[in-house]
């Protein structure tokens, strides 16, 4: 798939099938994670795959967005390291770029992902940091749930003129 095909045809999807993920594409998508811009090089992001059932339904306890985990079978935390970035804007912004490379490789892969926020919500932090047993310099930003896709959406034009500003506002 073309990269500005994939950024225009890219859909949230949540619904899944049930069927695994594949390993090799698990590592892809993963490996797309890492390939995302970092301001100053820094790249603070780290990432936990969960697949494990009791984990998935832990998380699904909490997080009233990601009811469609179990059926999706894998979610990728993307987390932010305050030991290598220490300006937190920065950190965030870089873990968002990674979860919008992880989004449009499991497109291009022809798999079904979403992007379930995690920070700023206090609870979902608090959740995760729970679950997941993070130390305490490591911050869960997102998480994208991601497998084989039980539903087809089309693509939505979004662009709008209105919202362009040229030199000043």
């Amino acid at each position: 798939m073309k990269v500005l095909e994939a950024i225009s045809s890219r859909r949230s999807i949540r619904k899944f099938t049930g069927e695994p993920i594949d390993d090799r594409d698990l590592k892809t998508i993963l490996k797309a994670g890492f390939q995302a811009p970092s301001a100053h090089n820094l790249e603070p992001r780290e990432y936990v795959v969960v697949r494990d059932a009791e984990i998935i339904e832990k998380i699904v306890e909490f997080h009233g967005h990601a009811k469609m985990l179990p059926q999706a079978g894998c979610g990728i935390i993307v987390c932010g390291d305050k030991t290598k970035q220490d300006v937190f804007g920065f950190l965030i912004s870089d873990c968002s770029a990674s979860i919008q490379n992880i989004l449009l490789a499991a497109h291009g892969l022809g798999l079904g992902a979403v992007w379930c926020g995690i920070y700023p919500r206090e609870h979902l932090l608090e959740g995760t940091v729970n679950v997941l047993n993070l130390p305490e310099h490591i911050i869960p930003v997102g998480m994208v749930v991601v497998g084989v896709k039980d539903e087809k959406k089309s693509a939505i034009d979004r662009y709008n003129e209105d919202k362009i500003h040229y030199n000043r506002w």
